[in-house]
Order: structure tokens, then sequence, then C-alpha cells
């Protein structure tokens, strides 16, 4: 038996960015158990399609379209589809991400953009396509921002990821302000390591990295997709309509223990650096 309601969130209208798989995934899944109905967004139409059948066969409750969050074309193409399908969207989640470790001097500006287009442009331009409907057409509703633990202390070896993330929670607090008058309220979570298929091997291609990362916890353990997606669901329900510009931290206090997620491989050696870019090249 769940924490919430099974009409926490009923006919209310979400759309998620990247929510064909990994946290996106499990935060629509537990949307659609509360009673909302699903719109999803990535770039690949065969995982999206397959994540949609899987989430909900009869189709009913859930729309898909392959879509680049990099691109305001796209985006305001996917943002008319869902709108023609439910009516209308309630509650925006902005959670596609892009990320991996490498020592900042390895970076091309080419990588540093591949994070900052889709963490930090795409957050900005769904964002914007999203609240400029609600503004015009007088109607309030709620984003949900998904950050970082490190987005405010920052953290060596994923420099475009803590930059980016610290525009999305400078973009968070700041239209909390602006607007609120519009009945827009805005919240974010700052996650620490909830392990999913493909940031993981990007992030913690090794066990001893993973070990390591583990044993900087107190806790002692990583976060499970259920708890996220839990603290979720609150946190866009009627339940958190007072809560606006709050960024919620959920890392087994892991930040308290000490900033930066992966300062830690300042010891990491040239060859292993080598070793570790092979390895995560192979988790796209």
């Amino acid at each position: 038996m769940g924490p919430f309601a099974n009409d926490l969130l009923k006919d209310k209208v979400v759309l998620i960015t990247g929510g064909a798989t990994g946290l996106g995934r499990a935060m629509g899944e537990k949307f659609l158990e509360l009673g909302a109905k699903l719109a999803i967004a990535g770039r690949r139409e065969e995982v999206l399609k397959q994540a949609s059948h899987e989430m909900d066969s009869t189709g009913s409750a859930i729309f898909y379209k392959s879509c680049d969050v990099r691109d305001p074309v796209q985006i305001h193409e996917f943002v008319d589809a869902v709108c023609q399908r439910f009516g209308r969207i309630d509650i925006l989640v902005n959670n596609a991400a892009g990320n991996f470790i490498s020592p900042t001097e390895r970076l091309s500006p080419r990588a540093v953009d591949a994070v900052l287009n889709i963490v930090l442009h795409g957050t900005f331009y769904t964002t914007l396509e999203v609240g400029k409907r609600w503004i015009e057409q007088g109607q309030s509703g709620t984003m949900l921002n998904i950050v970082t633990t490190y987005a405010s202390s920052g953290s060596g070896f994923v420099v475009p990821s803590a930059a980016a993330k610290a525009g999305v929670m400078a973009l968070t607090r700041s239209l909390a302000v602006e607007w609120a008058r519009y009945g827009i309220r805005q919240i974010a979570i700052a996650p620490g390591p909830f392990p999913t298929e493909g940031a993981w091997s990007r992030l913690s291609p090794t066990p001893e990295i993973q070990d390591k990362m583990i044993n900087r916890i107190p806790l002692k353990r990583v976060g499970d997709k259920e708890e996220l997606a839990n603290l979720a669901a609150f946190l866009v329900s009627d339940y958190a309509g007072y809560m606006n510009g709050e960024v919620v931290t959920i890392d087994g206090g892991e930040w308290l223990q000490g900033a930066g997620q992966f300062n830690d491989l300042i010891d990491v050696t040239e060859q292993q650096w080598d070793e570790l870019a092979a390895l995560t090249r192979k988790g796209k």
C-alpha cells in the first residue's frame, strides 16, 4: 500500500521530458498510478513507444512523441500535440539531462554544448513554451525541475553539468517570484546517486567508483527510484501548493558529508581516465 490516495493526481495532465527511461519513467509510472494523464518526450521514438506500451497497454492515459529539447521548434510541435490530445497541460517536469565524468581540460566545446544544450537550454526552452501558453490562457500550473546536489556547491569532473544545473536552479528560484502572480508554481528536486541504466554507466562505469560513491553517503546506500517518485508526486500535488521556489534534496545525507559528488576522482590517473572514457562512451 502506497502513501497516497489513488486519486491524488486524478485527471492532471503531466508532461515529462526524458520520460521513457530512468527517473523520468519512474515518476511517470507513479503519476499514472495516481490518476494522471501522461505525455512523455524523448529523442528515440522506439524507446518511447515501448515505454508507453509497458506503462499503459491501453494507451488511453499516455501520449508520446519524439522531441529533442535542444530544438525549440520540436518542443513547440510536441506541446501542440499534447494539447490536442489532452486539451491542456497541468504539470511540466523538466527531467531530460545528459552528463558524463571527465577532467575539464579534456573537454571540447562540443562536449560542453552536449550537456548545456540539453540540461540548461532544453529546460529553459520547454519552460518558456509551456509557461507562455499558461500565461496567455490564464491557466495556473506547476513546474518541477530535476537539478542535482552539486548545483549549488559545484563539483569537479562534471563541470558542464554543475554549471547547467546551477542555471536550472536559478531559473527555478527566479520564476518562483516572477510567475507566481500567474498562479504558476516552481519546485525542484536535487537527487543524489540514483542508479539508472544510462546515467550510471556514464558516471560510475566501474565497481570501484560505485563503491567509493556509496561509501561517502551516510546511509551507505543509493536511492531507490520509488523514493524519488513518491517525493515528486507530493511536490506536484495540490498538497504542496504553498511550496514555491524550493529545492528539495534527496541524497541520503551525501551533500552534508562533503560537497562535490565527484571530487574524489582527483586520484584517478591519466591512464585510468583513458579507460574510463572508453567505458563511458559504451554507456551511451
